[in-house]
């Protein structure tokens, strides 16, 4: 049998082979270091670069291409957006359902003293509230720090109500959307949204190792590190001009590549996508709740679909999946404020994310797969 892959939403696979292809054509045709040289490979690996700045840039309808910053991954792109704008004496509110990514560097601040932090719970649909995050605000609250989407209970969120209530309050908002670039549209400057970060080896379709950072041009950010830039090199100080100020060192240039390439892909056929992993998620829960001993927590017209076996393990389920060929992820998936809400902190929950590669025949085949597990066998 061959391997079903149903972990999406951790990275998305298979690549499609424009991804692979422009990766490796990054590193035979145009593998000098971009930024770095007046030659011709120098130049063309400079140009591939600014070829996928842009297109991210048009993707979140941003005119200003150097407000798009090259990251590792979503998680550096939101380390280098929290610690980049805070402040000592800084208060931030966030919520319960957020991805470490963001929790972690926030209460890290948070136990050292140079911030005071505020979570915001959901509603009982898994719904952030901006009148509950209004409630929440101090005079001395400068960020407002929020998914777009949870990654275990897959709902939206609404962005345009919060970033309407932010800027009207003087407060900057940033948006982890590391589980819907390449999935909805992005409009983060009508949102009212100060600076976004997103993956690039998820919907996007890149390979591991990508993001970015969008920043507003009302805000400027403090450097997370320093260095080489290719840019004012008689200087000892980093250099203020973006995007040069926040991407020191050599860039990612076959991930960033296969991600210009990814995207493209991704964006081509995103409505597609959405309406294939909608569809399954809604079949999946449909018929696991039939299943006797089976719980779901994600509610319908969502892109994955969470639930546990009564009396089994998440990562038991998931492993039990595997040995079917069935690759999910069981576990607290790096978001333990949700499980605090959902109460399933100790067993944490499976997760099924389908693909645009993904058909009806895998979906029955994990219900399937889940119901005879729940049943024993």
């Amino acid at each position: 049998m061959a391997l079903i892959y149903l972990d999406n939403a951790a990275t998305s696979f298979p690549k499609p082979g424009v991804t692979v292809e422009a990766m490796a054509r990054a590193l035979t045709e145009c593998g000098a270091n971009p930024g770095r040289a007046g030659h011709k490979l120098s130049l063309r690996a400079g140009r591939l670069v600014e070829e996928c700045r842009e297109g991210i840039a048009a993707m979140l309808g941003e005119e200003d291409v150097s407000r798009v910053v090259f990251t590792q991954n979503a998680t550096e792109a939101l380390n280098m957006a929290i610690h980049g704008v805070l402040r000592t004496g800084d208060h931030v509110v966030s919520t319960l359902i957020e991805h470490n990514s963001v929790l972690r560097p926030l209460s890290e601040l948070s136990r050292g003293g140079t911030i005071t932090l505020t979570l915001v719970p959901p509603d009982g649909e898994g719904r952030i509230r901006a009148q509950d995050v209004e409630r929440a605000l101090t005079p001395r609250t400068r960020l407002v720090a929020m998914t777009h989407m949870s990654n275990v209970l897959g709902v939206a969120q609404d962005v345009a109500a919060m970033g309407e209530m932010c800027a009207r309050r003087g407060v900057l908002l940033l948006l982890d959307c590391a589980q819907t670039a390449g999935h909805l549209p992005l409009t983060p400057a009508r949102w009212g949204v100060s600076l976004l970060a997103m993956p690039g080896h998820k919907g996007l379709l890149g390979p591991h190792g990508t993001g970015a950072l969008w920043v507003s041009p009302r805000v400027r950010l403090a450097p997370l590190k320093q260095g080489g830039t290719g840019s004012a090199s008689e200087s000892m100080f980093q250099p203020r001009m973006m995007p040069d100020s926040l991407e020191s060192g050599t860039l990612n240039l076959p991930g960033i590549a296969g991600l210009c390439a990814g995207m493209r892909y991704a964006l081509a056929h995103r409505a597609e996508a959405l309406e294939t992993a909608v569809a399954l998620c809604d079949f999946m829960r449909e018929e696991l709740l039939g299943v006797p001993g089976v719980r779901v927590y994600t509610p319908a017209g969502a892109m994955l679909t969470s639930f546990n076996v009564e009396g089994i393990a998440s990562q038991e389920v998931a492993s039990a999946l595997d040995e079917a060929d069935i690759a999910v992820r069981g576990g607290l998936h790096c978001a333990p404020g949700v499980h605090r809400f959902l109460g399933t902190l100790q067993t944490g929950a499976v997760r099924v994310s389908p693909g645009l590669g993904n058909t009806m025949r895998d979906a029955r085949a994990l219900v399937d797969a889940v119901a005879r597990i729940a049943g024993g066998a």
